[in-house]
């Protein structure tokens, strides 16, 4: 399981309902079914993912999130889930408000684009970062949005959300020792626990 969704897992509390936008195969939705006994339902859009969430006995819904979420009513959730997929909404700022609509609390992790690999990438070659983090060309991305830790954390000031936790997580070095004192330079992914 990806560190991003073993983390999220230490937020969720038994027994909680739990949505979990852009599911993927649902292996975040399975493991705390198994683990805490929660209820939910994922939303994916693409077909092979449903298909695969479906053999994992998770149910799932189909649905483009940037139409949003009217089909679920104000806190009908404990948590709202959404892992690396902010970045590739067409408005993450108002996916983040419905997601804090539906439900008491919310979980989003995105990469970080100000890590510093990043930004000596653009820096050096003049051209957009391909990493590890960041596998795809300019051309064939879904990430839409360049989200820093400090945009984001710059969004939930205007917006007035409160930020519970946050853990960042980066694998090598030096950036796993550095990221707890610099995570805007030294975290790959960001991991936001959020309520209103």
């Amino acid at each position: 399981m990806r560190t991003d969704l073993n983390i999220i897992q230490q937020w969720i509390h038994p027994t909680s309902r739990i949505l979990d936008l852009g599911c993927g195969d649902g292996e975040l939705l399975q493991t705390l079914g198994k683990t805490k006994g929660v209820w939910g339902y994922g939303l994916e859009i693409d077909a092979d993912k449903i298909t695969s969430c479906v053999a994992r006995g998770v149910n799932v819904i189909e649905a483009d999130l940037d139409e949003g979420l009217n089909q679920f009513s104000d806190n009908s959730f404990d948590t709202v889930v959404m892992t690396q997929a902010l970045q590739a909404m067409r408005y993450p700022h108002l996916v983040l408000g419905e997601m804090l609509r539906v439900g008491k609390q919310c979980v989003v992790t995105f990469p970080n684009f100000g890590n510093w690999r990043a930004r000596s990438y653009l820096l050096s070659r003049g051209r957009m970062p391909v990493t590890r983090q960041l596998t795809f060309q300019w051309y064939d991305t879904p990430n839409i949005h360049f989200c820093t830790v400090k945009d984001f954390e710059a969004l939930c000031t205007e917006k007035r959300i409160r930020i519970l936790h946050r853990e960042f997580v980066a694998e090598r070095l030096p950036d796993k020792y550095m990221k707890g004192i610099w995570p805007n330079m030294f975290s790959d992914t960001a991991i936001y626990h959020l309520s209103k």
